[in-house]
C-alpha cells in the first residue's frame, strides 16, 4: 500500500520512532499520537529519533478529542498501528487501574473515535506481547504437553524455578506457537495485553475491518529508554555493563527469553500494514531461539569488559520462566526473516549505553 495516512499511537517511543521513517519512504502520511509520559520520555519533549516528517499530536489514547484530533488531520485511506500500551510486569501488579486504563480504555476510545468519524481503516496492526502466554506450555517428567500453573512465592522462595503442570514439575518448555498454545497471562499487564485482543477481534470482525495481532517477544536494541527500568532486562544489562559493574542473574541464570532487534520488528509491522487481511490469528514475532539470561549477561559482560554476571536466587514475582517463539507462521503469513543476530544487536546496544 503507497499513499493514505497511518496514525501510530505511541508513536514517539522505541517501536514507533524505528516504523515511521519506512511509512514515510513509502508515501505515506504519518500522524504520530503520543502523550510523551515521563516514564519515557523523562524531559517531556519529543524525541530527536522521530522523523521530523510525521505530524505530531501530543494527546492521550484515553482521550476521544485526541484521537478525534489526529483522525481529522489524515488525508485518504486510513490505517491504524496501535502501539500505545503501559507495559511494565511488575509495575502492573501494583498500578493495575493505570494499565487497564491505557491498554483496555485506550484501545475502546480508539474504536470510538473511528466510527465517531465514521472512518473505517484500511487496516489495524495491534502490537500485543508474549505476556499473554503466561507460562506457555511445557512438557513434563513424562514427556506430556500440559499448560502449566502461575508459579507460587512459596515456589520461588525454596528456588523451585519450574512450573508446575498439575502435581508434576514441568521440564521442557515448548516455543510459543499462537494458533496451538492457549493464553493464560500471569500478570495485569499480561491480561491487558489479551484484551486489547479481544476487544479488536470482536470490532474488527462487526465493522468489516483487517487486524493483523503480532504478538512480540523481547524487542530490544540502540534507542530504548535507559532510565525506565520497565523498558526490558537488557537496557539494565547494558547499563550495568558499560559502567563496568557486574550483571546480577536471576533465578540461577535460567531464565529462557527470545530477543528480537527493534529492526527486525520494525519489518514485521510494515509487512502486517502492507498485507491487511493477511493474518487470520495472532502471529508470533521474535528471533526463533531462546536463550539464558546467564548466556545473555555473560555475553554483554564479554564485550565490554565488565566482571563476570553475579547469579542469584532473587525473582520477580510474574515473571515467567521461559518464554521463546516459533516464527513460522509469521514466515508464512508476512515473509518474516530476522536479519539481526543476538551478538550484533548486543554490540549495538552497549555503543547506544556507552553514548
Amino acid at each position: 500500500m503507497e499513499n493514505g495516512t497511518v496514525i501510530i499511537s505511541g508513536g514517539a517511543g522505541f517501536i514507533g520512532t524505528r516504523v515511521a521513517p519506512r511509512l514515510l519512504d513509502s508515501g505515506r502520511t504519518v500522524i504520530v499520537l503520543d502523550n510523551l509520559h515521563r516514564q519515557v520520555h523523562p524531559d517531556g519533549a519529543w524525541p530527536e529519533a522521530l522523523d521530523p516528517r510525521a505530524i505530531r499530536i501530543e494527546g492521550s489514547v484515553v482521550e476521544l478529542d485526541d484521537w478525534l484530533a489526529a483522525i481529522d488531520r489524515s488525508e485518504g485511506d486510513i490505517s491504524v498501528l496501535h502501539l500505545a500500551a503501559e507495559t511494565g510486569t511488575g509495575q502492573s501488579l501494583t498500578e493495575a487501574r493505570r494499565h487497564a486504563g491505557v491498554n483496555v480504555l485506550g484501545t475502546a476510545t480508539m474504536t470510538d473515535a473511528l466510527v465517531n468519524r465514521n472512518v473505517w481503516p484500511t487496516s489495524i496492526v495491534l502490537t500485543s506481547s508474549r505476556a499473554v502466554y503466561g507460562e506457555g506450555e511445557w512438557l513434563d517428567e513424562d514427556g506430556r504437553p500440559g499448560a502449566p500453573d502461575p508459579r507460587t512465592a512459596a515456589d520461588l522462595d525454596q528456588m523451585r524455578w519450574m512450573p508446575r503442570i498439575g502435581a508434576r514439575f514441568a521440564v521442557h518448555p515448548l516455543p510459543h506457537v499462537a494458533k496451538t498454545v492457549q493464553p493464560r497471562p500471569t500478570n495485569v499487564y499480561a491480561a491487558t495485553k489479551l484484551a486489547q485482543e479481544h476487544l479488536l477481534n470482536s470490532w474488527c470482525s462487526a465493522m468489516g475491518v483487517p487486524l493483523s495481532i503480532l504478538r512480540l517477544q523481547n524487542v530490544y536494541g540502540a534507542g530504548q529508554a535507559l532510565s525506565n527500568s520497565y523498558t526490558g532486562v537488557l537496557t539494565f544489562f547494558a547499563t550495568r555493563s558499560v559502567a563496568g559493574e557486574a550483571i546480577e542473574v536471576y533465578e540461577g541464570g535460567g531464565i529462557l527469553r527470545d530477543f528480537v532487534h527493534v529492526s527486525d520488528v520494525a519489518t514485521a509491522l510494515v509487512a502486517a500494514l502492507d498485507a491487511p487481511g493477511a493474518l487470520r490469528e495472532p502471529v508470533d514475532i521474535g528471533s526463533g531461539e531462546g536463550v539464558s539470561l546467564q548466556r545473555v549477561a555473560e555475553i554483554m559482560a564479554d564485550l565490554s569488559s565488565a566482571p563476570a554476571p553475579i547469579v542469584t536466587d532473587r525473582y520477580r514475582l510474574g515473571d515467567v520462566r521461559a518464554a521463546f517463539a516459533s516464527i513460522a507462521a509469521a514466515q508464512q503469513a508476512l515473509g518474516y526473516r530476522p536479519k539481526v543476530t543476538l551478538q550484533d544487536g548486543l554490540t549495538e546496544l552497549l555503543s547506544f549505553a556507552r553514548s
